[in-house]
This record gives structure tokens, C-alpha cells and sequence, in this order.
């Protein structure tokens, strides 16, 4: 019997390295997407102001679950709000849903997967073009 709990006590060890000899592999083919999340400054140098073209700003990003948006701009004149699809089509921010509305000058957003809307609530921005659409994979 003493023969058998050894060879039982060596079963265990070696399905125990088989799955982490498993877990390694898996780990190391873990697509992109599962790594830390990417930051990007809106609007790059400009930050979240007026005239900037959003849309061009846009092209050519791909945007993930676990990317962040940092929003930097002066608090004395903007703000940003996660609005819904016709908030930002109409450059409204609802009382009813009641969005979250940022007002460091510094807002660090990580988005999950979806389409997100962001506008400057100070009214006039948003018409003036101060708003961004981000579809997230």
C-alpha cells in the first residue's frame, strides 16, 4: 500500500505541472486585446476644446474594452459628459438619465465595449463641435 500513495502523490504532481505547463501556453497566446488597456489623449496636444475636428481625430484608432480616454481642459470653460445617443445628437445632457458630467480638466475614462457618447455640456460647445463618438471593441 505505502508503494501505491507514492505513485497516487505522483499522479497528482504531474497532472498538477501538466496544467500549469497549460496554463503557461494559454497565457502566452492570450490575444492582444487582453493586455492593459491603451491611453489616449482627446484631441491629442489640443486636449477637449473648441475647434478641434473630433471626427478627424478619430481616424485610424481602434478603440478596446480597457482603453482609457483622458479628456484635459480647462475647467473654467468646459466639461465632459458620457451622454446617451440623442444627448449627443441633439447636445443635450439630460437630467433624467442623469450622465455622469466630469469637471477636473483632467478626466481619465476607461471604456467598456459598446458605442459611448461624449459632449461639452457648456452650451454652444457641443454644436460648435465638441462632442466624440467612440465604438469600442
Amino acid at each position: 500500500m505505502a508503494g501505491r500513495g507514492r505513485g497516487s502523490a505522483g499522479g497528482a504532481l504531474a497532472a498538477g505541472a501538466a496544467a500549469l505547463l497549460c496554463l503557461a501556453v494559454l497565457l502566452a497566446s492570450a490575444p492582444v486585446g487582453a493586455e492593459a488597456g491603451k491611453t489616449y489623449l482627446v484631441g491629442d496636444a489640443a486636449g477637449w476644446t473648441r475647434n478641434v475636428d473630433y471626427k478627424s481625430w478619430l481616424a485610424g484608432k481602434t478603440f478596446y474594452a480597457g482603453d482609457v480616454l483622458v479628456f484635459k481642459y480647462n475647467t473654467a470653460y468646459h466639461d465632459v459628459a458620457w451622454v446617451s445617443k440623442g444627448g449627443y445628437r441633439k447636445c443635450i445632457v439630460s437630467p433624467k438619465g442623469r450622465p455622469p458630467v466630469y469637471r477636473s480638466g483632467y478626466d481619465a475614462i476607461t471604456l467598456p465595449r459598446g458605442t459611448h457618447y461624449f459632449i461639452c455640456g457648456v452650451p454652444g460647445h457641443c454644436s460648435a463641435g465638441m462632442k466624440l463618438a467612440v465604438t469600442v471593441f
